[in-house]
């Protein structure tokens, strides 16, 4: 008896290119999806984290200016030193209030960073410090007026005039600078500074260094404050009398402020 054997050809179908290739195309469109959302997730909590710090910083100097004991119109800035990258200025300002026609001083801190997106952006607070009565807004005038005259008449603008000041030569001015001489952010000769460098041959103690300033608001800090008008007296700046300023309500007193600043 014999058997025989019929041999059946089984062919195994495997993927083609075609297959292959959408296959790998769907999974590249999926995969950059995947990749884009959790960018964008990223970048989302890279900007909360950075306005949350923004806000702290302004936060912060609010509370400063809430905690002060005196106000006066300044404006400061810089970079925060626990969160670099972040930068921030504080102002204080007064301004008219028409509906219960008084004027106000308010604080307005603001706070600036960059997100992740590379577009800057800003946390700003505002807040109404304290009304002013009319003689303090007058006495604010008369101080302002002192300030910029004394720090006006203490600027010296090129190196060849702080030199014919000090009586010496322009190198040796540029040497002072090396040797910590004080100027200001416009590059600007302060004839104090130049005065204590002409007083100690150009090498002045730290006690002398300390005693010099770079701005207003450093000059302004070593002087008493200038005083009222007296009864009768005429005020330079605006060809009125005391009597006469006293006689102007809060808001004519305050555009007056305004035009002298214009």
């Amino acid at each position: 008896m014999s058997c025989r054997f019929r041999k059946r050809d089984v062919q195994r179908r495997a993927f083609s290119l075609v297959e292959v290739s959408a296959a790998l195309a769907i999974l590249a469109i999926i995969s950059s999806s995947v990749v884009l959302v959790i960018s964008r997730c990223v970048a989302s909590g890279a900007n909360s984290t950075l306005r949350i710090q923004a806000f702290e910083v302004a936060r912060e100097n609010m509370e400063k200016l809430l905690a002060s004991d005196q106000l006066e119109e300044t404006a400061d800035f810089g970079e925060s030193e626990l969160h670099p990258g972040i930068e921030w200025e504080t102002s204080v300002e007064t301004f008219y209030e028409p509906i219960t026609a008084r004027m106000w001083v308010q604080g307005v801190c603001v706070a600036r960073y960059t997100d992740a997106e590379d577009q800057e952006q800003t946390v700003e607070l505002t807040h109404w410090l304290t009304d002013v009565t009319k003689e303090q807004l007058l006495q604010m005038m008369d101080e302002q007026d002192g300030d910029e005259e004394q720090w006006a008449e203490q600027l010296i603008e090129t190196v060849e005039e702080a030199a014919i000041y000090a009586g010496v030569s322009a190198e040796i001015i540029e040497q002072w600078i090396d040797n910590g001489m004080l100027i200001t952010d416009d590059g600007l000769f302060v004839k104090g500074n130049l005065d204590i460098y002409m007083a100690s041959n150009g090498d002045p103690s730290p006690e002398d260094r300390q005693r010099q300033v770079s701005s207003k608001a450093e000059l302004m800090a070593q002087r008493e404050k200038l005083g009222d008008l007296g009864t009768g007296e005429v005020d330079p700046k605006t060809g009125l009398t005391h009597e006469e300023l006293e006689q102007m309500d809060s808001s004519e007193v305050y555009e007056l402020m305004k035009n002298r600043r214009r």
